[in-house]
């Protein structure tokens, strides 16, 4: 029994030493050369002063969709609020095609949190209602550090989101009905961005000083 438990404690802190020995080692020395090449690519072109805020987001499938358009247009990290009133869902692997796996996300308990959190970093924020005082989509400039704050899918952005942004937008419409599912409105918002950002040649540099661009790879070989 004694010899049985010792053995046991052996192979866990040889387990653990190899856990270790894995977590420290730089998986850019061992994947492909191709794989590597495009890890690089896609990682330079990432927005570190552009975001999008999800609040309250119920369907696993539109905060799915909405992270793969985030993605889709480099997007480095987004930020959810979840305030308790809802669980933070599942995410689907088919509607969001992993983009989650390339996506950073901070998960806050409150507006306050969150919109603290984007003023440090210098961060417009405009949320997306349909009022009498807001923009449109086109007239923000967000080749300037953006948030756009998208709300949950029934009640839309909270009074206290919209009360603390900096201005609020909605995206044209000449419809009978006035509205859009939150993933295309997403969707829409961030390709203006890029549109934008695009146009103004901020996808030709990267946002990363050489060491932290450097760290960030090293993460991203891992996944």
């Amino acid at each position: 029994m004694f010899v049985k438990k010792n053995y046991k404690e052996i192979t866990n802190k040889n387990f653990d030493k190899l856990i270790m020995k894995l977590s420290e080692l730089d998986y850019t020395t061992i994947i492909s050369e191709k794989r590597l090449e495009k890890l690089s690519n896609v990682l330079s072109k990432r927005q570190a002063d552009f975001t999008v805020v999800l609040e309250n987001i119920t369907d696993p499938h539109n905060l799915s969709a909405c992270l793969r358009s985030c993605d889709a247009v480099g997007i480095l990290e987004v930020c959810l609020i979840y305030d308790g009133s809802q669980q933070f869902p599942k995410l689907g692997e088919k509607s969001s095609a992993s983009a989650r796996k390339w996506i950073d996300y901070k998960k806050f308990r409150s507006v306050d949190d969150c919109f603290s959190y984007l003023k440090e970093k210098n961060m417009n924020i405009y949320t997306t209602h349909m009022s009498s005082d807001a923009k449109s989509l086109y007239e923000l400039n967000l080749c300037n550090p953006s948030a756009l704050v998208f709300g949950n899918e029934h009640s839309g952005v909270s009074d206290e989101a919209l009360s603390k942004a900096d201005g609020n937008f909605l995206i044209p419409q000449v419809g009978m009905i006035q509205s859009l599912n939150i993933s295309v409105a997403c969707a829409v918002s961030v390709y203006e961005g890029f549109r934008q950002r695009n146009s103004a040649g901020m996808y030709d540099k990267s946002a990363f000083s050489e060491t932290s661009f450097s760290e960030k790879l090293k993460d991203w070989a891992k996944r």
